[in-house]
């Protein structure tokens, strides 16, 4: 059953439309649900924007296949309800199964209402079908009230629940969520009434609120911009291209090392080989690390003195070297 495995894909029914699938429109637990969806009409020549339009007619493409498969499935009446729950709660697959494919079309009633929320319809659905499931373990049908009223709860719980933690980079604690959601609600409420989108002081006075508490939390709903996202509808560019590096140095600075280090091997080639490679080692040049004086040593086959005596040798002659183009030797190897 598609419904007991969230990433499991749906079977779609023949094609044509039946008196089951009329039934979805005629149900008042889904009314203005639609029954078809017309695939787009116009597709922007753009690659990334085909790209997107084919992703959009896909999931356009498996809301309908599943839309048509719960079409299938009858509600029950209220006598059947307490059956079949009975049967689920002494562990019946049958009667399991029954309840849960009987109230699928809630689970898309109740879906709809959190769309544009961050996940997708069919996401929301695959998400409500999880605590669909959960309710039907749970449900007792000896307190007498009907399933969709329990079911209800514990479908908004895992649908809200998703939508905190896929759309957000940072998540939030659960209270911090529910307390931010009353405020969002307030804000909503607000911008209906007053035809703009209302301030924090509007907020508060609505709840009863210190303003800076509503600025405080208001504040933990701000999204984090991906850096790769688009500039806009017309731009190739993210928003990573206009950031700049600020480990990178300045380009100025940065070629003016490239210089000096093609120089530095220049005057290297001035040395004799023992003087180059003393200094090399030393001063961690060509790829070497700093080395100490014993380091060299031991790395070359000198003793400590005479691996000294090298580099003041071949130091003198670097400094000489430098003056003859106008330059000072301090600054390169302190």
């Amino acid at each position: 059953m598609a419904v007991e495995n969230k990433k499991r894909p749906l079977k779609g029914p023949s094609a044509g439309t039946t008196s089951s699938q009329r039934n979805i429109m005629e149900d008042e637990e889904v009314q203005g649900m639609p029954v078809s969806v017309e695939r787009p009409q116009r597709v922007t020549p753009r690659n990334h924007r085909r790209e997107n339009a084919f992703e959009f007619t896909k999931e356009l493409d498996a809301t309908q296949l599943y839309l048509n498969e719960i079409g299938f499935s009858p509600l029950l009446t209220p006598e059947e309800e307490v059956h079949f729950a009975r049967l689920a709660q002494k562990g019946d697959p049958a009667g399991r199964k029954r309840m849960i494919e009987s109230n699928l079309r809630l689970v898309v009633k109740i879906a709809r209402r959190y769309v544009n929320r961050g996940l997708t319809l069919l996401d929301l659905i695959e998400e409500g079908n999880l605590g669909l499931i959960r309710a039907v373990e749970k449900f007792d049908p000896e307190r007498g009230f009907r399933f969709s009223t329990y079911a209800t709860w514990w479908i908004r719980q895992t649908i809200e629940r998703a939508i905190m933690n896929q759309t957000r980079t940072i998540r939030l604690p659960i209270h911090v969520v529910k307390e931010l959601n009353v405020y969002l609600r307030a804000a909503r409420e607000l911008t209906q009434k007053l035809d703009h989108e209302p301030s924090p002081e509007e907020i508060a006075h609505l709840l009863d609120k210190p303003v800076e508490d509503v600025k405080r939390m208001l504040g933990l709903n701000e999204r984090v911009a991906s850096v790769d996202m688009s500039l806009g509808p017309d731009s190739d560019k993210t928003l990573l291209d206009t950031l700049t590096d600020e480990q990178g140095g300045d380009p100025c600075d940065l070629l003016q090392d490239d210089d000096l280090n093609a120089s530095i091997d220049q005057w290297l080639g001035e040395l004799t080989d023992k003087q180059c490679e003393v200094v090399t080692r030393r001063f961690g040049l060509r790829g070497h690390e700093s080395s100490t004086l014993e380091e060299v040593g031991r790395e070359i086959g000198l003793t400590r003195e005479r691996v000294r005596q090298i580099q003041v040798e071949a130091l003198k002659r670097l400094r000489d070297i430098l003056e003859q183009h106008g330059l000072s030797g301090e600054s390169l190897f302190q």
